[in-house]
């Protein structure tokens, strides 16, 4: 699956992208039919720990997910939001075959 990673305001080292990378290819066996994905990782400048911000776009066709989880670190959230998109991917899935 083709991932698009942006970091707004800071760069991402390699293990962050290949994480993103291997968890994102995950999502391909709940749901083939995923397009590509934009990953947009942010840091939201307070005094919180849980200031990192990660942003899922989901492309599937003729839908968009949308998927947003604020954690303490970028893979833990990442981690959030590949869960919410596979709960998501497997209701979409099963909505397809009940027209069918």
């Amino acid at each position: 699956m083709k991932v698009n990673a942006q970091s707004v305001n800071f760069v991402a080292d390699t293990k962050l992208i290949d994480f993103i990378q291997k968890r994102m290819d995950k999502l391909e066996v709940f749901y083939d039919k995923v397009i590509g994905s934009d990953v947009y990782m942010k840091v939201e400048n307070t005094s919180a720990k849980e200031n990192k911000i990660v942003e899922i776009k989901l492309l599937v066709p003729r839908d968009k997910i949308i998927v947003k989880k604020q954690c303490k670190s970028f893979e833990e959230a990442v981690d959030s939001a590949c869960n919410s998109l596979e709960r998501q991917l497997v209701k979409k899935k099963e909505k397809m075959r009940a027209k069918a």
